[in-house]
């Protein structure tokens, strides 16, 4: 049974923008954050952005900073990821996730320490 649910990604050119929505309401385990994974063809799952559930910390790749956004919504039952300037090299398939992550940030953290993840919603970028 799925608990998260992400939307929004599609194709774009490069230099536009995409939102990306994962909807955690059904999402019954505990977790302090919630965070964006990337998986492009060929390469390692890798952390985009996360959120502290808590605090409302983020936290982002460097790949991403000042291009991302990520953001909850008052109810903590939605996380969106704003992404703006996009470029070829941010084609992936995206992630929602969740977990309790043990370490001092949700970023970085290993993918380990997310145990709930979305079936993925692909982006495609073009030059």
């Amino acid at each position: 049974q799925v608990q998260l649910v992400e939307s929004g990604g599609g194709s774009v050119q490069a230099g536009g923008s995409l939102r990306l929505s994962c909807a955690a309401a059904q999402y019954k385990y505990s977790r302090n954050c919630m965070g964006w994974f990337r998986q492009a063809a060929g390469k390692e799952r890798e952390g985009v952005a996360a959120i502290d559930t808590g605090s409302g910390s983020t936290y982002y790749a460097d790949s991403v900073k000042g291009r991302f956004t990520i953001s909850q919504d008052n109810a903590k039952t939605t996380v969106y990821l704003q992404m703006n300037s996009l470029k070829p090299e941010d084609t992936a398939m995206y992630y929602c996730a969740a977990g309790t992550v043990s370490w001092a940030r949700c970023l970085p953290a290993p993918v380990y320490e997310y145990n709930g993840w979305g079936q993925g919603t692909q982006v495609t970028v073009s030059s």
